[in-house]
């Protein structure tokens, strides 16, 4: 580990970032900044204050940075703050009923037989299945290289889905990845996007954009079951089990019921597209801050060069570095850039009174960059996530959520992200031309705002 001397005189890398307005914007405005990004929907008070307060639509919307009050309703009251109508009405045409929508009894059954399928020796089986596929996209990347600057964010796209197919399907996804992206792509683009009516009208009162977005999904259920129908057809055997295996034998521990085809569906587009999403996501930052700090970028070669990557791995190896790496990009790019809840009925938050239909907001991104919480917020310091460093404030850092419906895939999310990071730079050089800025643009998962070229030099053996 550094030391304190060391970690102040390293160089002090500030990425550049969406300027937060002066003032809070007016309601159009703000509603405008949700559908292209909303990274500028806040203004500077909500860095320094604990609650911002602001009536979007004729509702109280309260946006909370207080650990406490986060914790209250994403821990202890949390039974209290559903999804709003239009976070169900984005994601449901895609995701089903699955983990991440389902409330109530439904979501316990689900959680409880999932449980098993991600506890880190599950994910230990899963490590081969990672390897293998970020392997063969390093040797495509070898000869992209080659010929000039390289696009990384589809092929960390490419290598993420790559990764959900193996690690699900035990194959990959030579098939079926390019449908599967050109129908998310299709759906991020045209449907994804939070409009207006989304928010205003109840659930059960079909806002314009559903009827495309049940027009999508009936292209997307045949799709999925085709997926998972070859899979089954599969006789050949397979080294490792799979996420599949893992679903098809999962039972809940109370009834001892499996799922139904229907839930076995939904549960595989959940992990394929919520995970494959933020895997691509927090690998191209990390990417992107890397080659903005090469000495922290050469200590990270350096660590994965000791750490015997290049044989067959059977487990997850030790890089605690690569792994705060990781860590800080999701604390400075948290790919879930906002939670957003509406009160089921009336609750209070410190002074305020909550009622029922008041909308509470948790940003991560604010959150994460809040200037109460954390030292030097804005800038990348891999340092703060190293073992020995003070511990994070609880409730101040929440990539995967917080509470009973922590993303049930964190410790998966976080094990390929730094394998994958790890054989990226001890494989590969990673810089970008001088003067390139990168910012965040938010509207469903924190992406650039355009494509950056980086060059990728090969490293010696």
């Amino acid at each position: 580990m550094r030391t304190a001397q060391a970690r102040r005189e390293a160089p002090r890398l500030v990425p550049p970032t969406v300027e937060a307005p002066e003032r809070d914007l007016s309601l159009w405005r703000y509603l405008a900044a949700l559908r292209t990004n909303g990274i500028g929907g806040w203004s500077r008070r909500a860095y320094e204050e604990p609650v911002v307060h602001r009536r979007v639509l004729g509702r109280h919307s309260y946006t909370i940075n207080d650990p406490d009050m986060i914790r209250h309703v994403l821990v202890d009251n949390q039974g209290n703050y559903a999804r709003t109508s239009a976070t169900v009405r984005i994601l449901r045409p895609v995701l089903g009923d699955g983990l991440l929508i389902s409330e109530g009894a439904a979501w316990r059954r689900q959680r409880r037989a999932l449980a098993p399928a991600f506890t880190p020796k599950a994910v230990e089986e899963l490590v081969p299945h990672i390897a293998a596929s970020v392997d063969g996209a390093l040797a495509d990347l070898a000869a992209a290289a080659a010929r000039g600057p390289v696009d990384l964010f589809p092929v960390l796209h490419g290598l993420a889905l790559e990764i959900a197919g193996r690690t699900m399907f035990s194959v990959g996804m030579q098939s079926h990845g390019p449908h599967l992206r050109d129908l998310v792509t299709e759906y991020g683009d045209r449907l994804g996007r939070p409009h207006m009516l989304d928010m205003l009208l109840p659930l059960k009162v079909p806002a314009p954009l559903d009827f495309a977005r049940a027009r999508f999904r009936r292209r997307w259920i045949p799709f999925l079951d085709a997926i998972i129908a070859a899979r089954a057809a599969e006789t050949a055997p397979r080294a490792a089990r799979d996420l599949l295996d893992l679903l098809v034998s999962a039972r809940d521990p109370e009834t001892g019921e499996a799922f139904t085809q229907a839930q076995l569906r939904d549960q595989v587009a959940t992990m394929i597209l919520a995970g494959h999403e933020t895997t691509a996501v927090a690998l191209l930052w990390a990417s992107y801050l890397l080659a903005l700090a090469p000495e922290i970028q050469e200590r990270v070669a350096e660590e994965a060069a000791g750490a015997g990557l290049d044989g067959d791995l059977a487990h997850e190896p030790r890089l605690p570095l690569t792994r705060a790496v990781v860590d800080e990009t999701l604390r400075l790019y948290p790919p879930a850039f906002v939670i957003v809840r509406a009160a089921r009925g009336p609750d209070r938050l410190g002074d305020i009174a909550v009622a029922r239909g008041d909308v509470v907001v948790v940003s991560p991104w604010v959150l994460h960059r809040h200037r109460r919480l954390w030292t030097d917020p804005d800038a990348f310091d891999p340092a703060r996530f190293l073992p020995g460093a003070p511990a994070v404030p609880r409730f101040a850092y929440l990539p995967f959520g917080a509470g009973p419906r922590v993303c049930i895939g964190a410790h998966f999310a976080l094990t390929e992200a730094t394998l994958a990071l790890a054989k990226l730079v001890a494989r590969f050089r990673v810089s970008l031309p001088e003067g390139e800025t990168v910012l965040p643009a938010a509207v469903v998962t924190t992406q650039p705002d355009h494509a950056p070229a980086f060059a990728l030099r090969p490293r010696r053996p």
